[in-house]
């Protein structure tokens, strides 16, 4: 019902509708006060969605392509087109990297009819947000073109293990190229580069085609909230395209961690670091992981990246939500979570979402599933 009656507001409407949370309070048996959780509850249902076993890319080289054009100072996002997706872009890089700790990022900027990359290809977050906040500047009209000649310059150049992909957030409605967009987007099909963007405006049939092309994904932004989890999606690694994804071996150093207090020059950035680590093979000092090393170019990593990857090739199943007793086992049903042992709503209550493990049966409440699919990455009940 709640959904039917969003779906009948208009996107200002939601806005205001929102704000009002005092009406989201909800009182349970024993006579506390929840909040409803809608945008949980959207998550649950997009990772029921989402299949177990696909293969997917691991090492990913992801460019931002952000339209800073005249179209990003529009004052239909509050405050601001552009503030809102700066927003929406720091959230993602810091999402990005916790669930892709072994891939990189850069970002290119497009605005005054040009394309400037604001940050290379790297796994650091806090140089990418330091970098977008700098920049803040909005004028001109975007250029496409431009923006998806220069990524692909870049992203070219990435081994064939790599998985190649662009993330374009578009505000305008046109773009100014100096050429045909057509031969780019076949230049980005033939480099395997998957193409997709998350528009501002209405849908515009160019950035659909490129979309279509590369095996990418076109949404429209509603609001400012929904422009985030549009965004948001794009953290995970897609599933790989069955043509692209060839099995390959990497060559990978574990580099040793130098002694506290101890004072080297780090190959990346020619600077004095009190901290560094030592590749293997070259023994040359690099200051953050992962990263490649810029004398031998071995790919350097840490254990706990490769540990905090492997959850994308085997996930936890998803939960099945308990609906009513007649679903539930013959035996009697658990009144306390197995995770957190808080008190369990009666299945199909209106109050909160009981949901049960398929394999080990055990019941867990609603808080604790979304921790074990996007935190924890184990089930409790079958690890036990």
């Amino acid at each position: 019902k709640e959904e039917e009656e969003d779906e009948g507001r208009e996107a200002w409407e939601r806005a205001y509708a929102d704000e009002r949370s005092w009406e989201a309070l909800q009182e349970d048996e024993s006579g506390l006060l929840h909040v409803d959780k809608k945008q949980q509850q959207r998550q649950y249902r997009r990772r029921l969605q989402v299949a177990s076993h696909i293969q997917r890319g691991l090492i990913r080289y992801l460019y931002i392509l952000i339209d800073f054009s005249r179209a990003a100072g529009e004052k239909d996002f509050e405050p601001s087109r552009m503030v809102v997706v700066a927003n929406c872009v720091e959230a993602f890089v810091r999402e990005f990297f916790d669930q892709n700790p072994l891939s990189h990022l850069g970002i290119i900027i497009m605005k005054n009819g040009i394309a400037l990359r604001l940050t290379d290809l790297s796994g650091s977050p806090e140089a990418h947000i330091k970098a977008l906040r700098s920049k803040l500047e909005s004028g001109g009209d975007p250029s496409l073109q431009n923006s998806l000649d220069l990524a692909h310059s870049y992203l070219s150049q990435i081994p064939s293990y790599g998985h190649r992909e662009v993330l374009i957030l578009y505000s305008a409605l046109s773009t100014c190229d100096p050429g045909d967009i057509m031969d780019s987007i076949k230049k980005c099909k033939e480099a395997k580069m998957r193409c997709s963007v998350v528009g501002l405006s209405a849908e515009i049939y160019i950035c659909k085609h490129l979309c279509e092309e590369t095996g990418g994904l076109y949404t429209v932004a509603l609001d400012g909230s929904h422009l985030k989890d549009l965004v948001l999606e794009h953290a995970p690694p897609p599933p790989a395209i069955a043509e692209f994804a060839v099995a390959s071996l990497v060559k990978m150093g574990f580099p040793q961690r130098g002694a506290e207090g101890a004072i080297s020059i780090c190959a990346c950035h020619k600077e004095v670091k009190t901290c560094c680590y030592t590749c293997p093979r070259c023994k040359a000092r690099v200051c953050e992981l992962p990263t490649q090393c810029h004398i031998c170019g071995l790919t350097l990593v840490s254990s706990p990246h490769l540990a905090r990857s492997y959850h994308h090739l085997f996930p936890v199943i998803p939960f099945e939500e308990v609906l009513s007793r007649a679903n539930a086992s013959s035996q009697r049903l658990p009144r306390t979570c197995f995770g957190c042992q808080q008190f369990l709503p009666n299945p199909g209550s209106k109050v909160g979402v009981r949901v049960a493990c398929p394999r080990c049966k055990q019941h867990f409440c609603f808080d604790c599933d979304i921790y074990i699919h996007e935190s924890l990455h184990n089930c409790p009940g079958c690890e036990s």
